[in-house]
This record gives structure tokens, sequence and C-alpha cells, in this order.
């Protein structure tokens, strides 16, 4: 059966077309007496929320018992009042009681135990047949309860490219978004070992995609999607879909793979990533790398130019400890780095890009250079193996023509023509 959907690629969903579309959809769920959950992105994703949200509001608190909008982290920093407040109506002044009433907004408490529940388990043979034979260890599935507990779950979000999945959106919005670590954190490093550069936007079912699936099929209630597509650099939508997790997110995906990835038929020499402020730290910001590093020629360098940010992770400390380096660094030494959080080395190796790791010398070799020229002092960056520039230099190199200025880097992606899939 076809998934309702709106638009397309090139497409622009006007106000209230978009508004129908939602009332016709929402209209169509029982939802007399049950509780909801809205699973929504945190600003670090860039949509017209409260356009978005405030049209599932309309049609959502009318009808249900209960309404309760929970800001999928994953493992990102909570977000404060008046930056929900910003990010859900555009004004961080806005009472969000006002704007959203019958509506609670609140962050995934992903530091608490005491906000996560079991769904389940899944077995360490199921784990190596999902992830290609990759890893072999069981996990429990822990969510948080607020989304467990509802009768209807509703995930709301953006499809994009993404470094370890392929494919952002629909059941990510649980896993990681809604997830504990243990979880999180074994899908991160599976899509480390396959790389960054080979999965990112990738359509289909991916081995981490199939790892998130498991993990979210064992969450009770009714389970829905609304996803959507939006014109790169603006707060257009071009497509939208409502459906399954699974049905509305393939939709999108599609959609997503036309939009928001730029194939070249030349390798960039050099990249100079323009980070936007919504990345509030390294952690988000490397974006900037995962979305270009495809693109760039070999011996190449790609700058995170971002100066208002001053941190790599506050949440992550221990990337301060391991720094950035390739994924045979890890493997190659597993020993000592196996207890470190494997999404922090997923990070670290995400962040640093393709590269050869001797272990006998103890010599790496990277594709890329990685610079920063942010915040952080030179001090850090060497500490983290990564080099520094002063952002003040940066203007004046932009002129330079061996160095590509990427505006509003981390969500397109850049791959080389030969790349392309073939089309079907």
């Amino acid at each position: 059966m076809k998934v309702p959907t709106i638009g397309g690629p090139g497409y622009h969903i006007g106000a209230t077309e978009f508004e129908d579309f939602v009332a016709g959809q929402i209209n169509q769920l029982d939802l007399a007496g049950k509780s909801v959950a809205l699973i929504i992105p945190d600003d670090t994703r860039s949509c017209p929320m409260p356009r978005i949200l405030g049209a599932v509001h309309r049609a959502v608190v009318p009808k249900a018992a209960s309404t309760t909008a929970i800001i999928a982290l994953g493992t990102h920093e909570y977000m404060e009042p008046a930056e929900i407040a910003a990010w859900t109506t555009g004004d961080r002044d806005t009472d969000v009681v006002e704007a959203y009433p019958g509506m609670e907004i609140i962050n995934h408490l992903w530091k608490d135990p005491a906000e996560l529940v079991s769904v389940g388990t899944i077995p360490a043979d199921r784990i190596a047949e999902l992830s290609g034979d990759r890893l072999h260890k069981g996990v429990e599935v822990l969510i948080n309860k607020r989304v467990v507990e509802a009768d209807v779950k509703i995930i709301i979000g953006p499809i994009l490219p993404h470094e370890v999945v392929g494919i952002s959106g629909g059941n990510k919005y649980f896993i990681p978004g809604c997830a504990a670590h243990d979880l999180i954190d074994m899908t991160h490093w599976v899509g480390a070992l396959i790389t960054s550069a080979e999965m990112i936007g990738t359509t289909g079912i991916t081995p981490v995609r199939a790892m998130i699936n498991e993990g979210a099929s064992l969450i009770g209630g009714e389970k829905y999607c609304l996803a959507f597509v939006v014109k790169a650099h603006s707060a257009e939508i071009e497509s939208a879909s409502f459906g399954t997790p699974e049905t509305a997110w393939a939709e999108q995906a599609e959609v997503t793979a036309q939009t928001h990835i730029e194939y070249l038929d030349e390798p960039m020499p050099n990249v100079i990533a323009e980070i936007p402020e919504r990345y509030h730290d390294i952690w988000t910001a490397a974006k900037g790398f995962y979305k270009t590093e495809p693109g760039v020629a070999d011996g190449g360098e790609v700058i995170i130019y971002a100066p208002h940010i001053t941190e790599v992770s506050e949440a992550h400390t221990e990337i301060y400890e391991i720094g950035y380096h390739c994924r045979d660094y890890y493997v190659k030494q597993w020993e000592k780095f196996s207890e470190i959080p494997w999404g922090v080395l997923a990070h670290s190796t995400h962040g640093r890009g393709s590269g050869v790791y001797d272990a006998e010398t103890g010599e790496e070799n990277c594709r890329l250079t990685l610079t920063f020229a942010t915040g952080i002092s030179p001090e850090v960056c060497e500490s983290i193996n990564v080099k520094y520039r002063d952002p003040a230099s940066i203007p004046e190199l932009m002129k330079d023509p061996a160095y590509v200025v990427v505006p509003d880097a981390g969500e397109v992606l850049y791959r080389l023509a030969q790349q392309q899939p073939a089309k079907g």
C-alpha cells in the first residue's frame, strides 16, 4: 500500500497544504482516551519546528487523553528551557505552556537510569546476524519510560544522510533518540567498523538500521511517523510522508538521497566547512567533516570553521583522553581501548575519517588532515590529534582557490560522481 505522501524533490509545501495533510492523517488515528508521545528532534536538526509541531499539536491534543513531546536527544546535551522555547516556538522568551496548551515538552533524560525501562533483549546471535557478523554481544534495550508508557508514539522528524546509519530518521528517533547508552554505543561502533565514508547517504536497510529496527520492534503500542525532507539551507518543506516508522522513513529516504547528496565531477582539494550555530560543540559540528569527507581529494584538508564552539563535548569527556584517530588505530589496539565507551570511539573515528595504522611501528596515516578553527585552544587541539588554525585567519583563507567554502555545513553530503548509485 502506498504511503500517504505530499510533495517531492524540488516541491514547496505551503503552510495550509502541510497543515491539512497532517490533520488528515492524524484524524484517521483512534486517539480517544489514549496517551500520546510525540518524539521530536533537538535543535541540531534544521527544520521549521514551530510550524511542524504546531500542526501536529493542533491535530492531536483535542483527541488524545494526554500528550507529551519528548526531545530525542540521544546522548546530546539536555536543552535548557529557553532553548526549548526557541526551538519549538521561534522565541526564547515565549511561554511554552501557553504556546502548546495541553502538551508538555520534555528532554529525553538519558543520564538518569530511573527514566529508562527495559523493553527486552537482543541476544548475541541475533546481533551477529544483524550486524553482518561484526559484533557478537547481546544487549538489553532500555528506552525512555515516557515513550514506553504512551499508548501511541508519533515520530516527527527530518530525513537526512547520516554517518552512522546511512540515512537518518524513522526508528532512529527511538534508538538512539530515546534510548540508553549500551545499544547506542553498539550501533555506533558497528557503523564505525563499516566507516562513515562508506555508510553515509546509503538508502535501504544497512546493518545499523537493521539493529535499530530490531530494538524498536520491542517497543509496544502504536507507532507512527511523520517523516519529511526540508530543502537544503532553507526552512521550506519539500516532501512529507505519514505511516509506520519503517514505511514513512523509506519513502522520504529516497527523497533526501536526491536532494541532500551533491555529486562532484572532481574532488574538492580542501574544504572550509562553515559550521552553523545550531551545532553547539564538536560532537555535533563534526557533521561538517562527515558530510564533506567523501568529496575531498586524497591529502586534502577539512577545516571545521566554528568560532562559536569552545568545547569538543561536555557530556563525553573521554574524547579528550583518546582524541581523533582512524578506525584501525582502535581495532588494532582493542585491548587498550575496549573499555572506552564505544560511542565515543565511534565519534572519534567518524570524525577523523579514513586511514591506516601500523601496529608494529605505531604509525598512523589518515587520508585527510582535520583542522579546527574554533574557540578551542591550540593546546587542546594538539592533545586530541587535530590541527589548529586561528579562526581569525579563515576569512582571508577563503579567498584561496585551493579551498572550497561549504556554507551551512553538516546536512548536505558531498560525494564524487563515480560513487553515484546506478539508476535502475
